[in-house]
C-alpha cells in the first residue's frame, strides 16, 4: 500500500501536536502563566502552526496546483487574522497599528524574503530560475493594488486625522479587497490556470508540467504522500479523499489551538518587545515571521525541485490573501473592537513598498531570474527588518 493511501497513524506528530496544543489551550485559558508555562505554550503554538500548514499541504496535494497554493495561502492568512484579532481584542490603543504592521510585514516577507530565497535556490540549481511571467505579473499587480488601497491611501485621506480611514472608506477598502481577491482566485484557478502552472526547464524537471495537478506533492515528507526526497515527491500519488478529510479536520483543530495559544503568550511577547525598548511594530513582524515560516520552507523546497512558479504562487498568493482577507476581517472586527485603527504607512515604509514593487516588476517581466535578482530582494528584506528594529 502506498504512503498516499495508507491511514494516518494516531502516533504521527501531525496528529499528536494539534491535540496537545489544544490541551495546552484548555489548561492555560484565563490564567496568568509562569515563565516555564509560557515557554511550553509557545512550543505548542509553533508546533500547531507547522501542523496546520502540513495538513493544508495534504489537502493541497489532493486538490492539485494552483489550488494547492491557494489552500496554503488561505490557511496561513486565517492564522494571521486570528492572531491579529486576538491581540487587538485586549490591547486597546497600543495595538491600533498592529494590523497594519503585520500585513505590511507579510507583504515584505513574501515579496522579498520568499521570492528572494526561491530565486536564489532556483538559480543556484540551474543558473537561471524560470517561471511564468504572465501569472506572476498578474499576481504582483494585484499585490501592489491591494497594498496601495489599504496601506498607503489612509495616510493621505482627510476625512479623519492621522493615518486612518473613515467608516465609509474602510468599508470601501474591505469590499474592494475582497473583490480583487475573488477576481484573482477566479483567474488563477479557472480562466487562466495555465499561467500559474510550473514552467518546463532544460533539465527536464518539469516534464509533467502539463499535468501539474500534483504540484504540491514535492513539499512534504512525512509519510502522507505529500512527497519525500528530492526527486520522487512530484510523482507521488495524491492522498485519498478520506485522508484529505482527516487532514482538513486536523487543520481546523490546529487553527483553533493557534488562536488560543497565541492569546495565552501574547502578553509575554508584548512585554518582551517593550522591555527590549523596541518599537511596537516589531510585534507585527514577529507574528508575520511566525505564520510565514512554514510557507517559506515549502517555497524553498519547491524551488529546489525546479518548480519556481509554485514558489512564486505561494509568495504572491500569501501576500494577496494577507491583504485581501485581513483588511475585510479587521474592518468587520472594528464593530466590537474599541480604539483607533491605524492603517496608513509612514514615509520609510512607503519608500520600501514602492522600491519592492519596482524591483519585483523588473524581476518578473523577463520570466527568468539569476542570483542577482534573488540577492536584491533579500537585501530589501534585510533593510526592512533592520529599520523595523531601528527606525
Amino acid at each position: 500500500m502506498s504512503t498516499a493511501t495508507r491511514r494516518l497513524p494516531l502516533t504521527d506528530w501531525t496528529v499528536v501536536v494539534p491535540v496537545v496544543a489544544l490541551l495546552a489551550l484548555v489548561f492555560s485559558w484565563g490564567r496568568d502563566l509562569p515563565g516555564f508555562a509560557v515557554a511550553l505554550v509557545a512550543l505548542c503554538l509553533g508546533g500547531a502552526v507547522l501542523a496546520a500548514v502540513h495538513h493544508a499541504e495534504v489537502v493541497a496535494h489532493r486538490v492539485g496546483e494552483p489550488f494547492g497554493s491557494l489552500v496554503l495561502a488561505v490557511a496561513v492568512t486565517v492564522i494571521e487574522v486570528a492572531l491579529i484579532v486576538t491581540l487587538m481584542a485586549d490591547g486597546g490603543d497600543k495595538t491600533a497599528s498592529l494590523a497594519r504592521d503585520t500585513v505590511f510585514a507579510a507583504v515584505m516577507i513574501t515579496c522579498n524574503g520568499i521570492v528572494g530565497l526561491s530565486l536564489l535556490v532556483g538559480a543556484l540549481r540551474n543558473r537561471v530560475a524560470v517561471f511564468n511571467a504572465e501569472g506572476s505579473g498578474a499576481a504582483l499587480a494585484t499585490v501592489a493594488t491591494l497594498a496601495v488601497l489599504s496601506l498607503v491611501l489612509p495616510t493621505f485621506t482627510t476625512s479623519k486625522p492621522g493615518p486612518e480611514f473613515s467608516t465609509a472608506q474602510l468599508a470601501f477598502a474591505a469590499v474592494a479587497s475582497l473583490a480583487l481577491y475573488g477576481l484573482f482566485i477566479a483567474v488563477q484557478t479557472v480562466r487562466h490556470r495555465d499561467y500559474f502552472l510550473p514552467v518546463a526547464t532544460g533539465a527536464g524537471a518539469e516534464k509533467t508540467a502539463g499535468a501539474a495537478d500534483g504540484g504540491q506533492a514535492d513539499r512534504g515528507g512525512d509519510g502522507d504522500g505529500v512527497g519525500d526526497g528530492d526527486g520522487d515527491g512530484e510523482h507521488a500519488a495524491p492522498p485519498t479523499s478520506r485522508a484529505a478529510l482527516v487532514s482538513l479536520g486536523l487543520l481546523l483543530v490546529a487553527l483553533i489551538a493557534v488562536v488560543g495559544d497565541a492569546k495565552a503568550v501574547s502578553p509575554t511577547i508584548e512585554a518582551g518587545v517593550a522591555k527590549a525598548g523596541l518599537p511596537n511594530a516589531v510585534v507585527g513582524v514577529i507574528i508575520a515571521l511566525l505564520v510565514l515560516a512554514p510557507e517559506t520552507l515549502a517555497a524553498v523546497r519547491a524551488a529546489r525541485r525546479d518548480r519556481v512558479q509554485t514558489s512564486l504562487n505561494l509568495a504572491y498568493g500569501s501576500a494577496i490573501a494577507s491583504i485581501g482577507l485581513t483588511i475585510p476581517a479587521i474592518a468587520l472586527a472594528t464593530i466590537w473592537l474599541s480604539g483607533p485603527l491605524l492603517l496608513g504607512l509612514g514615509p520609510i515604509h512607503m519608500v520600501l513598498l514602492a522600491l519592492t514593487v519596482v524591483v519585483s516588476a523588473l524581476t518578473i517581466a523577463p520570466g527568468r531570474a539569476t542570483l542577482l535578482q534573488g540577492g536584491v530582494h533579500l537585501v530589501l528584506l534585510a533593510a526592512y527588518l533592520f529599520l523595523a528594529v531601528s527606525p
